[in-house]
């Protein structure tokens, strides 16, 4: 049997696999929140805030650490009013330290 393999983009694999379609679709809507928060967040933090999952109506932000979270929390609800405005159904943001591991 003679088999070829064809190399595919990422998103040809993800139009052919409706998992890989919502897991696609949930990241850009991240990242388009991420994005349309940025001015909010202040320039000294913003390298320190990455977009994170969503499920439903409640978001995920990922610090870098505690002390940037510490501040992000205060804006919250700035955050979560400015995506409502742009049209996203939020409820709530959440925020998870991401605790990176040296070797």
């Amino acid at each position: 049997m003679n088999r070829r393999h064809h190399a595919v983009s990422l998103l040809q694999a993800s139009q052919a696999s409706p998992t890989l379609a919502r897991l696609t679709e949930l990241t850009q809507d991240s990242t388009a929140r991420l994005k349309a928060i940025e001015p909010l967040i202040p320039a000294t933090l913003r390298k320190q805030v990455k977009a994170g999952p969503v499920e439903g109506s409640v978001w995920c932000l990922i610090m870098d650490n505690n002390a940037a979270a510490s501040k992000i929390r205060q804006l919250l609800p700035a955050f979560e009013a400015h995506l409502r405005v742009k049209g996203w159904e939020i409820t709530s943001i959440r925020l998870k330290v991401q605790i990176s591991r040296v070797s």
